[in-house]
């Protein structure tokens, strides 16, 4: 079965609780996520996965109290977390998202899981280069890859960020990325910053059609081009970047 893991906490270090922040006065970002990616035409099922902490305990609750699947692993080893959830729902494929993605494109979903159907890749991609939009990344991959990383994977950035072990291993796997007609990787509707929490708030007021897709963003910012700069100092990937020099740390450390 072919179900999307969302990894989401409370105790993100740029935006503390931001899965659960009010994306439009009275839904939380969360549950926009959960409801682009139900348009999709492939997912069989949708699971929520968060930590053991206590913080997340409402995370938890408000899963429950809209229906959906939730799992609860690893705080800081979230590859486990991915493997242990994939292995307790008896997946055997996986969409990864993460849980500061409230707009999400379904369509963008769908194609990249309809060319891990129809050809027997490994581990398809639109991150690897990136040139969606921050906030779009679209990962699927086979529990057979997801056991093959979780049993290998070493660096701390191999650990958090779930898929890197992949890319590092290309040579091991049968890799595909998706692209967009154009690089417009410099634009992010993610959720990291209160100033994307304001950017996101806009484009969901402002476009009245569900499911909210990519061209909907893009023509909202031809026709008010300033909204584009309202989050347009954060760059994508600083989080991993971070882990990239903890794996500088963590090999100094082993080579000693």
């Amino acid at each position: 079965m072919l179900g999307c893991i969302i990894q989401a906490r409370m105790g993100s270090t740029r935006l503390p609780g931001k899965v659960l922040e009010l994306v439009d006065g009275k839904n939380p970002s969360l549950l926009y996520t959960i409801n682009q990616l139900k348009e999709s035409k492939y997912l069989k099922k949708i699971i929520v996965a968060t930590t053991t902490n206590p913080e997340d305990n409402v995370i938890f609750d408000f899963c429950q109290k809209i229906d959906i699947d939730i799992f609860r692993g690893d705080p800081e080893n979230v590859l486990s977390r991915y493997y242990e959830c994939a292995k307790s729902f008896h997946l055997s494929s996986i969409l990864r998202v993460t849980g500061d993605c409230p707009l999400i494109d379904p369509k963008i979903v769908d194609q990249g899981i309809s060319k891990f159907l129809e050809n027997k890749y490994d581990y398809v991609t639109n991150t690897f280069p990136r040139s969606f939009p921050d906030g779009n990344e679209t990962e699927i991959f086979s529990f057979d890859t997801l056991e093959l990383a979780h049993k290998n994977a070493r660096l701390p950035s191999e650990r958090e960020h779930v898929t890197p072990y992949i890319r590092n291993n290309k040579q091991q796997f049968k890799i595909y990325n998706f692209s967009y007609s154009e690089n417009i990787s410099n634009l992010r509707w993610t959720l990291d910053y209160d100033v994307d929490l304001k950017l996101i708030n806009e484009i969901i007021l402002k476009i009245n059609t569900r499911p909210i897709h990519l061209e909907d963003i893009l023509n909202l910012f031809k026709s008010e081009p300033n909204l584009k700069k309202i989050n347009q100092d954060h760059k994508p990937n600083e989080g991993y970047m971070k882990s990239l020099k903890d794996d500088e740390e963590f090999t100094r450390n082993s080579s000693s």
